[in-house]
This record gives C-alpha cells, sequence and structure tokens, in this order.
C-alpha cells in the first residue's frame, strides 16, 4: 500500500490542475475533503486538513494531530503541520492555502512568522463563499516578528543556520540520531528565547525522522520540536506511534527555553518504549545571525 501523500510535486499538481481545468490555486480547495481523512484527533474527533501551495508550484498537505492523555496545548493544528511539512522540504514561500475550517486565531498568529504573510490566499471551505481572501483581512491588525526583531532578519523558511555545536572537550556517547537532531536544532526558528532546539526519532524499520522547534512572537502557539519530528514521521508514511524506538533532543546549554521535560512527556504518552537522550549543545558567534542572542 502507498503511504498517503503530504507533497505533491510541481509536474504532478500541474497535471492534476490541467486536467481538472483549473489553477493551481483552484486545484487546493478539491484536495481538502480526501486530505481530512489523514487527520489523528482522536480527543476531538474533529478533522482538519490545510493543503498549501507553495511558491516552487508544490502542494502540501497540513493535518490536526491530538495526543490522548496530555494537555491540549500538545496537539498539532493543521496549518501548523502544513507550515512544518513546507520547512521541511526547504520551500521558499507560502503562496495560498485552503482549509477545511476557519484557521483558529492560534493558527492565523503562527501563520505571521512566514514572510509576507499578510499576503497568503485562504479558503475556507467550510464557508458558503468560495473564494480566496488574505490572511490580513482574517487578522487585521497583526503582531508578528517585525514587533520584536530586525525587519532583515530570517524567518520562518528562510534559510538561516544558528551555529551550534556539541562540546568538543566532553566525550559524548556515540549514537547515530546524534548528527540530524544537531542538524534540526541548527535549523530551528527560535529568535525570541535564543533557545534553539532540534529532535531526531528513529522508528522500528530504520528511518529517521527531524524537527525544528519552531517560535511564534506570541510564543503560545510555538510547536515544539518533538511535534515538528513526529510531522515529519506522519508525513513520511509513519504509522502507529509505538513504531518510533529511539530519540534524540539537541538543545542548547542554559537555555532560557528547555525542551527535555514536555518531549519526554510527549513520548511516555504516545510511545512508551521509545528512549530519549538530550544532548547540549554551544553557540558560536555568528556575525550575520542577527536573531541571535549568543
Amino acid at each position: 500500500m502507498d503511504p498517503p501523500k503530504f507533497l505533491i510535486q510541481a509536474s504532478e499538481a500541474q497535471s492534476m490542475a490541467e486536467a481538472a481545468s483549473l489553477t493551481l490555486p483552484e486545484l487546493l480547495p478539491t484536495l481538502v475533503s480526501a486530505a481530512q481523512t489523514l487527520a489523528r484527533p482522536p480527543i476531538s474527533n474533529y478533522r482538519v486538513a490545510a493543503v498549501g501551495l507553495g511558491s516552487s508550484g508544490r502542494i502540501f498537505v497540513g493535518v490536526n494531530l491530538e495526543f490522548p492523555g496530555l494537555p491540549l496545548h500538545h496537539a498539532v493544528h493543521a496549518e501548523q503541520f502544513l507550515v512544518t511539512n513546507l520547512s521541511l522540504n526547504a520551500e521558499p514561500r507560502l503562496v495560498s492555502l485552503a482549509v477545511s475550517a476557519a484557521p483558529c486565531g492560534h493558527c492565523r498568529q503562527f501563520l505571521q512568522e512566514v514572510r509576507g504573510a499578510g499576503d497568503v490566499e485562504i479558503l475556507v471551505t467550510s464557508h458558503s463563499t468560495q473564494q480566496f481572501s488574505p490572511l490580513s483581512r482574517f487578522l487585521p491588525h497583526s503582531f508578528g516578528p517585525s514587533d520584536l526583531q530586525h525587519l532583515d532578519s530570517p524567518l520562518l523558511l528562510e534559510p538561516h543556520h544558528n551555529a551550534l555545536t556539541l562540546p568538543q572537550h566532553v566525550a559524548l556517547p556515540p549514537h547515530k540520531l546524534k548528527l540530524p537532531a544537531l542538524d534540526a536544532a541548527n535549523k530551528s526558528h527560535a529568535p525570541y528565547s535564543a533557545s534553539p532546539s532540534g529532535v531526531a526519532l528513529l522508528d522500528s524499520l530504520g528511518n529517521v525522522f527531524q524537527g525544528s522547534y519552531v517560535e511564534s512572537a506570541a510564543f503560545n502557539p510555538s510547536l515544539g520540536p518533538l511535534q515538528a519530528a513526529l510531522v515529519a514521521f506522519v508525513a513520511g508514511g509513519g504509522h502507529d506511534y509505538h513504531r518510533i524506538v529511539d530519540a534524540v533532543l539537541v538543545e542548547k546549554d542554559a537555555a532560557a527555553i528547555k525542551q527535555e521535560d514536555t518531549a519526554r512527556l510527549l513520548l511516555q504518552s504516545i510511545s512508551p518504549n521509545c528512549h530519549l537522550t538530550t544532548f547540549l549543545c554551544h553557540s558560536q558567534p555568528h556575525s550575520d545571525q542577527l536573531n541571535f542572542s549568543l
């Protein structure tokens, strides 16, 4: 059985649109209903899907994830999944998206982290009027990255490197997930706390999945590195969370924000036999890294 599709390549997306006599943006709402079947909401049983078009012409899918027994803030919203999916696939810009229900305030705020957020076109398939409207209409008086950092600081989806390294003077135990987790931490978008972190997961088939911490200027909509890695797991065809057998978290030593305890809590809930190892890293001075206080 083929795994569910969370990414449609540009050539296939264009062929699908042409076959239906639609433009690429017009194709998005036709995919939402099928995408909803991929959601995992065991608490609410309310399936949400967001289907987005990137500037490359590729189409991305995001769905909501819920984790029984945990506080609701551990959940991943469909729009968060979507943006994380773009980031995992090095997509530089989100152009438009169709979503099954109006984005909540949490998600409208999370979307502010991408460049040109106010111009992202959104269509809500459950609304009687099937038309795209810019995010600025959904969140007209926005608070975002420009309120807290320099205008030329890299935003979510934009290339950056956090200049993190593992200490060389300490004998660290070998671990195949250590470097993938460090790579994820270096891609982390954490300009407000200067506390980047990353997670790498290993499943029973030997597949590795990475996730980077993503901060919001409003703080609460931030997405933890383990949740981001679970987005990669689900989007990569992962099935039962119990198949996750090992995990590594890399986070900054003496950081203002620590991820270990909450990551351990989430893993214990979804895959009790998974072992979590944490490595603490350091940052090196980086002349062009304006969004971190090192």
